[in-house]
């Protein structure tokens, strides 16, 4: 049974809406109403509305800067301040003394009607008149924050103009307001910008003298600097000898290493060439060969060697021309020699020359960085002299021009410019009353609605055969209507005299469910017990004693000794014998037990009252009472005290079979009968069969309207066999009385 999923929270909702949906539906009419009468008891508002635009001082050719700013909102801002400055204060306090709205009857106090309400209502209960009038300050301040609540102001989208409006409930002043207002804003941003322009320039020219006065004295240091140092300067540069020097000597030194270098370099080859001692190393030296003396020497040779070869072909070694042709061979060879000598002896001298020239220059640049040094003391002080007089002169014109120009500036021109001005409006504007009235029920429809769920989370009682198993966590046996019997019928032997009514087949349900749960048990002894009285427990005990008799035979026991009321119900004896005696041994069984009118039904009444009902239910003697019952009827109805008030039932479930938890619907708080079975659960012994709940006088129309459930209870099946619920009508309302006042 725990495991049957619970109904969707918003399914309960709508339910818990369809209960309550006459008291939603009579606050939400009577809110309206009240809204209605408010609304229409409040004077009418005018409104007008002036147009205006501003105008934003633009330079006539766009620079990126404000090409940055537009994409920044810059202009954006610049109209929201705007917006602001009308909105402001200030020019509401001038908007006011201009208008003399202090004396207007709108906004005083002494000058106002009475309240339309005034006439019906006591004088106790009028606001009281002030004890002594406001100062004028005071007054003052009232109306301003009044006008500044009624002015409102609308920006039109994606253009320069704005809409200006004022409420009020009298018209004329509703269109004078913005109008007057617009006025005063323009005016007051000339004034303003008057007041300025004659600040900034008395500012920029006081500037400007004290500028000029930095300036003379900052060009007067510099020239004194320049001519103590003898500095000269050529268009506008500082020219020093020694920077010169410095920088002709850095240029001599840098090509003399690069000469040196090279000088080097040859030197190191002919040196090599030298310590070998050979003629043919020293003429195989790069340098040698490419000297055009040398090239016209080794042509010669080269000449004189083919002469010499020609020779010595035709001639002898003694031939003249022999010995003429060798003669000139060794004289040419002798001037390759001398030529290859000076060659070397002059990349000698070349290669000492450069490495002397380039010790000069290396201690000329010293000397010259020394004084360079010294100039360039000089010209940082040089510098920071003529910054100085840069940054004054700068300054000075700066101030100079700025003080020109404001001048000579052009005429203000206005801030804004009424388009269009207010009108005299012809008709109000407001209230509104179906709005007032609509967000009036809206607000009461929703109060009202929570209010019901509040109401249906407050509500602990249960009401439903769902809510028997989810929250008391046991079984539903069954579930009893509730009935209108007819007129002389007791509801304790309905089942008897309309055996075709749905209440008669929830006790068969009952009898079914208590026969199936225990059927392999040849004795049933059902304990039915409440959680408080007037519950049903003996109306329920009655009718399925009865409806058991028709099977087996049946004694139904009236153990709640402290109220017995079998006699009265059951149409028996008042002080016949019954369970006290029987217990006690005063009263054979014969003498306690008889049977009911027209029944097979058995009955033992409580009979005397004892002192201690419950001493006499725990007694030994008790427990051989009830052996002797089991062995003489089949089934044995126990009809025991509500379980919150007293704890005979906890004693008497030991005898039971099964226990039947009485729980009437919307009546009995779940917190309550839960705890109550938890003490039966905790003190029943193994032999208990089972333990479930009986709801009982369910309103059936109400909880198929309200909760869903049991559609169709009672309905079309049952018509045919004379069916009445609770809407059967007043004429059977005596006979509910009775049944409602003996339902156990």
């Amino acid at each position: 049974m725990q495991g049957e999923p619970a109904q969707p929270d918003f399914v309960r909702y709508l339910r818990t809406l369809n209960r309550y949906k006459w008291g939603i539906l009579m606050v939400v009419v009577a809110v309206g109403m009240l809204a209605s009468m408010y609304a229409s008891s409040l004077r009418p508002v005018y409104r007008a509305t002036a147009t205006l635009m501003l105008e934003m001082g633009k330079p006539k050719v766009i620079s990126n800067q404000d090409l940055y700013e537009a994409y920044n909102g810059t202009t954006r801002d610049y109209f929201l301040t705007q917006f602001e400055i009308i909105k402001s204060r200030d020019l509401a306090e001038r908007l006011v003394r201009t208008m003399q709205l202090t004396k207007n009857p709108e906004f005083d106090a002494r000058q106002q009607a009475r309240p339309w309400y005034a006439d019906w209502v006591p004088a106790q209960f009028l606001p009281a008149a002030p004890g002594k009038l406001p100062s004028a300050q005071a007054s003052e301040e009232s109306v301003v924050a009044q006008v500044m609540a009624n002015i409102s102001l609308q920006p039109v989208r994606n253009t320069q103009l704005a809409k200006l409006s004022f409420e009020s409930h009298d018209p004329v002043l509703a269109e004078r307001v913005p109008n007057t207002l617009a006025m005063i804003y323009i005016i007051s941003d000339l004034e303003s910008r008057g007041e300025t322009t004659r600040r900034s320039m008395s500012f920029l020219q006081e500037q400007a003298r004290d500028l000029k006065q930095k300036l003379d004295v900052s060009e007067r240091a510099l020239q004194d600097f320049r001519e103590k140092e003898k500095i000269v300067v050529a268009k506008g540069v500082s020219v020093s000898g020694a920077i010169r020097q410095l920088e002709e000597l850095e240029t001599a030194l840098d090509a003399a290493r690069k000469k040196g270098l090279d000088a080097e370099t040859l030197f190191k080859r002919v040196n090599i060439a030298r310590q070998c001692k050979s003629a043919v190393a020293l003429e195989s030296l790069q340098v040698v060969q490419s000297n055009p003396i040398m090239t016209r020497f080794k042509e010669a040779e080269a000449e004189a060697e083919r002469r010499v070869s020609e020779a010595s072909k035709r001639y002898g070694p003694e031939h003249p021309k022999m010995v003429a042709a060798q003669s000139d061979l060794k004289a040419v060879q002798d001037n390759v020699h001398r030529q290859a000598s000076a060659v070397v002896d002059a990349v000698i001298k070349e290669y000492e020359v450069a490495k002397a020239n380039e010790a000069s220059l290396e201690r000329a640049l010293a000397r010259a960085k020394v004084e360079s040094q010294e100039y360039n003391r000089k010209e940082f002080t040089l510098a920071t002299l003529e910054r100085d007089v840069a940054s004054n002169r700068q300054l000075y014109d700066l101030f100079t021009q700025r003080a020109k120009e404001t001048n000579t500036g052009d005429v203000p021109s206005a801030i804004a410019r009424v388009i269009d001005p207010a009108i005299f409006p012809t008709s109000p504007s407001g209230p509104d009353t179906r709005r007032i009235v609509g967000i009036a029920m809206l607000v009461a429809l929703a109060v009202a609605v929570a209010i019901a769920l509040l109401l249906e989370q407050l509500d602990i009682t249960v009401k439903t055969s769902h809510e028997v198993e989810s929250k008391l966590e046991v079984k539903a046996v069954g579930v009893l209507p509730r009935m209108r019997p007819s007129l002389g019928v007791p509801i304790e032997r309905l089942f008897m005299e309309d055996t075709h009514s749905p209440f008669a087949e929830g006790i068969r349900s009952i009898r079914s469910d208590l026969l199936l749960s225990g059927i392999d048990s040849q004795q049933k002894v059902v304990l039915l017990t409440s959680s408080l009285p007037e519950e049903g427990k003996t109306t329920v005990a009655c009718n399925l004693a009865f409806a058991f008799s028709q099977i087996k035979k049946t004694l139904l026991v009236e153990a709640d000794m402290r109220r017995p009321k079998m006699a009265r119900v059951l149409d028996g004896e008042e002080h016949r014998t019954g369970l006290s005696e029987l217990v006690a041994g005063s009263a054979p069984l014969d003498e306690c037990v008889y049977a009911a009118d027209k029944s097979n039904l058995w009955v033992l009444q409580s009979g005397r009252v004892p002192l201690n009902p419950l001493e006499l239910i725990s007694s030994h003697r008790f427990s051989e009472v009830m052996t002797m019952l089991k062995q003489a009827f089949d089934v044995i109805i126990i009809d025991s005290p509500p379980l919150q008030l007293v704890s005979d039932a906890l004693v008497l479930s030991q005898y039971a079979t099964s226990v039947l938890y009485v729980v009437k619907a919307d009546s009995t708080p779940y917190p309550l009968a839960r705890h109550g079975l938890t003490q039966m659960k905790r003190v029943t012994e193994p032999a208990l069969v089972g333990l479930g709940a009986v709801l009982n006088q369910l309103d059936v129309d109400k909880a198929n309207r309200y909760y869903g459930e049991y559609r169709g209870y009672g309905g079309r099946y049952y018509r045919r066999y004379g069916y009445s619920s609770d809407t059967a009508g007043d004429k059977q309302a005596p006979a509910l009385a009775t049944a409602d006042n003996n339902p156990g």
